[in-house]
């Protein structure tokens, strides 16, 4: 991380600690996202784990996050989600007049993500790229994908496949693709499409996101929440009883 970015620490990894009008990019940038879910799964997985500490910006996704910071350093910190950081991109983009490109999804989301952003932000150039769809991607996807962005030369390359095969990417990736930032987004690339909704601002506020996504999507969800939820609260604990001995 940047060593100017305001951070704090939860445990071994560097959390941005302040807000969007803080992010100070000047070089090739990695901005990725961490809740209690990828908090989970990279203390399982070495590569991702890596992935989020190398990030230049590891933004606050989560409650549980901004929570578990509270309670280990004492330290109040806002949740900044994926779709905060990439409506910020644009709106930066859009007064510059910058271009962006979008990674992932199928070709569908795609064309809704460019017919909006066409209106919303139209002095944003855009392109995009819809991998196979496949558990890893074979040096032949990884050249036609790094082609691809690195043809266009975007100031901003979103992201979107899903934890942790985004992060691992460009984290892999990162020397190799030709754009100054590169932010890893998941699900986001469905909101702004609309093919899935947001929880409305009123549960966001009320900090019950992740309640209304669980029951939207309670197949997908579940386990995120249900199972991943209570062993990072475990882990919390353990962790601040721990600082008392």
């Amino acid at each position: 991380m940047t060593n100017s970015m305001p951070t704090v620490y939860l445990q071994d990894y560097a959390v941005f600690s302040g807000d969007l009008k803080r992010c100070f990019i000047s070089d090739k940038t990695l901005i990725n996202t961490i809740n209690q879910y990828s908090y989970c799964i990279a203390e399982r997985d070495a590569v991702f784990k890596t992935a989020l500490q190398q990030s230049d910006i590891l933004l606050p996704d989560g409650i549980g996050i901004v929570a578990a910071v509270k309670l280990l350093s004492g330290q109040k910190i806002t949740k900044i989600a994926g779709a905060d950081i990439h409506h910020y991109l644009l709106e930066e983009l859009n007064r510059k007049g910058g271009s962006c490109f979008y990674l992932g999804s199928t070709d569908n989301t795609l064309k809704k993500i460019v017919a909006r952003l066409s209106k919303e932000f139209p002095n944003v150039k855009v392109c995009t790229f819809s991998p196979p769809y496949k558990p890893e991607f074979s040096d032949t996807d990884n050249l036609q994908m790094l082609e691809a962005v690195n043809v266009f030369q975007p100031d901003v390359l979103f992201i979107g496949m899903t934890a942790p095969k985004q992060e691992k990417w460009s984290y892999q990736h990162k020397t190799k693709l030709d754009a100054k930032i590169i932010c890893s987004i998941g699900a986001v690339f469905d909101f702004y499409a609309g093919t899935v909704d947001r929880p409305s601002p009123f549960w966001i506020k009320l900090q019950l996101e992740w309640f209304i996504r669980l029951c939207n999507e309670p197949k997908r969800m579940w386990k995120r929440y249900l199972y991943y939820g209570p062993l990072f609260v475990k882990s919390i604990i353990l962790q601040k009883i721990k600082s008392f001995t």
